[in-house]
């Protein structure tokens, strides 16, 4: 990976972001199938689709994360509520609604 300041122009930083954005689809993708098995193990452990402390403590390490990484923390936290959202409206439609702590 090419560090930013090393790129000379935009077509060779236009690359090298369209990379990182197959390389997050990538993951994106993984983080997905693993939501899918989650439906499928959280009923045999009593579980249901939402579980704030989980969504807190998942928030809660991403912001470290992007703090130390020198990601906007705020940016970091506002795409894993909005990513987190659309996960547990998956299971819901799954698993039907109901919280736990």
């Amino acid at each position: 990976m090419t560090a930013a300041a090393e790129i000379g122009d935009m077509a060779a930083l236009r690359r090298e972001i369209d990379a990182i954005d197959a390389e997050l689809v990538r993951l994106l993708a993984r983080r997905s199938s693993m939501i899918e098995r989650a439906i499928e193990l959280k009923p045999g452990e009593g579980l249901p689709a939402r579980i704030e402390t989980r969504v807190q403590d998942v928030l809660d390490k991403v912001i470290a994360r992007a703090h130390a990484e020198g990601l906007d923390t705020g940016l970091a936290e506002r795409l894993w509520r909005e990513m987190m959202e659309h996960f547990i409206a998956r299971e819901e439609e799954v698993l039907g609604k109901g919280d736990a702590t």
